[in-house]
């Protein structure tokens, strides 16, 4: 009895040195990341020698050999590749929009744009009138009028959303489907929004999906100031639009993810996963999407190996191929994890941008993320709490073998982020070195409680 109750006393003790020792160990990871961290040198290498790196382009495949020989050289238990095939969309050319005809007037103003990924050419010079909608309710109260016309949805960025994610989120689903929409009432092409509210005129691209039983009309992206004379336009009087696109797809191409792993020493059988993802769109460097959860995964990784840190669980650190236009990286990382039959216990992707941390987001039972919240006092001084509903794409199939595995994703502040997402201005120069270094503090906090501490 009596040890009974010094082991009662002792508790408070015992957890109390926990925390003390857990608070000594993020604060040397984070001197470490903060003073030597190389994720902003990786990142300029990544955007500056290699650049844009479309999905089945020389430039991606040379990303994931650049990958592979980095993290090779922090010397983790092992590196090596997962083949995949992923689509291989072309742009073909420089993307052209131009206003030709005001109320019956012949005039000319050149718009700028950029196709969607994924969309088909134009076969040539395609001119027509322009039907402006706001949303897909008013195309149906309009269809009638679709046929012969190029429809252009005004898939403008809700400012009263402070989480700009839900905006995107809103507005995205024109992006992704309004093509197969509108072309199933006779239309020609479509223009949309940029999805983003930045104050400039540069296009935004991103994937669309067919509809396959519906014609492949050409879809285009315009500038946001652009855009807003357009609609403002057509909301008058007439509008008649030129537009000229050259999209193709080549034979799926042979890609891969890049893994490291640092082996668990209590237990090896239980894995834990950080990645972000190596492709970009063609039109720019790709530095926030996602250059820097690439960077920030590789910097977690050489953290851990200089202060020679000993994971009780297997730690993989993956360099997914192919998020942007197919998601083929992601589901071959859980088709192969089914298939060997692995335990994932938690997967953190980074791919929100490399701006100031604001949280690690957990989609698990109210239990555990009540426990994961219990963390937050240890995550506060470098900026981030843990809140709800993490995720991403890249990780995300790995529930659809195991409902167990709890996602987590590092939610930046996401303010300037859709000013440069998937447009010309998302380039090396836009990132912060100190916002970037951040944000791998952070997911190295998280992600060694997690391995220290369990999910339950």
């Amino acid at each position: 009895m009596r040890k009974f109750f010094l082991f009662l006393f002792c508790m408070p003790l015992m957890a109390q040195a926990q925390v003390n020792q857990d608070s000594v160990t993020i604060k040397k990871m984070a001197d470490e990341i903060m003073t030597n961290g190389k994720a902003y040198d990786l990142l300029r290498e990544l955007t500056k020698k290699i650049g844009g790196r479309l999905a089945g382009s020389p430039q991606q495949q040379n990303a994931a050999i650049w990958g592979k020989r980095n993290m090779e050289a922090f010397n983790p238990d092992k590196v090596f590749m997962q083949p995949c095939k992923t689509p291989s969309w072309q742009r073909g050319g420089k993307d052209f929009a131009a206003i030709v005809g005001i109320n019956g007037v012949a005039t000319i103003q050149k718009l700028e744009v950029l196709a969607l990924g994924n969309s088909m050419g134009s076969n040539g010079l395609l001119e027509a009138e322009v039907l402006a909608v706001a949303n897909f309710n008013e195309l149906e109260k309009r269809k009638d009028e679709v046929k012969g016309k190029i429809v252009y949805f005004n898939s403008e960025f809700d400012p009263t959303l402070i989480q700009t994610f839900g905006a995107y989120g809103a507005s995205g689903i024109y992006r992704r489907s309004g093509a197969s929409r509108a072309a199933k009432y006779g239309a020609v092409g479509i223009m949309i929004h940029s999805l983003s509210s930045a104050p400039d005129n540069a296009p935004h691209t991103g994937t669309m999906v067919y509809d396959e039983t519906l014609p492949k009309i050409p879809a285009v992206a315009l500038g946001p100031d652009d855009a807003k004379a357009l609609y403002a336009q057509a909301k008058k009087g007439t509008v008649r639009v030129q537009m000229q696109t050259y999209g193709f797809f080549l034979p799926d191409a042979d890609e891969n993810n890049v893994v490291a792993e640092l082996k668990g020493t209590e237990h090896p059988e239980e894995i834990i996963t950080i990645g972000g993802h190596l492709d970009s769109w063609d039109v720019n460097e790709g530095a926030h999407d996602d250059g820097a959860g690439i960077v920030q995964t590789m910097e977690i990784l050489r953290t851990m190996k200089a202060l020679n840190y000993q994971p009780k669980h297997t730690i993989r650190f993956v360099l997914f191929a192919n998020e942007e236009n197919g998601g083929k990286g992601g589901a071959k990382y859980a088709e192969l994890a089914k298939l060997n039959k692995e335990k994932h216990i938690l997967a953190l992707e980074s791919d929100e941008g490399g701006f100031t941390p604001r949280s690690i987001a957990v989609s698990c039972s109210p239990s555990q993320l009540a426990r994961f919240q219990t963390w937050t006092p240890l995550l506060k001084p470098y900026g981030t709490e843990v809140t709800a509903g993490g995720g991403g794409a890249d990780i995300g199939p790995l529930t659809g073998y195991d409902k167990t595995v709890i996602m987590s994703s590092m939610i930046p502040d996401s303010q300037r982020y859709f000013d440069v997402h998937h447009a010309k201005t998302d380039v090396f120069e836009n990132v912060n070195k100190r916002e970037l270094l951040l944000g791998a503090v952070n997911i190295a906090a998280f992600i060694y409680l997690v391995d220290q501490r369990g999910v339950n």
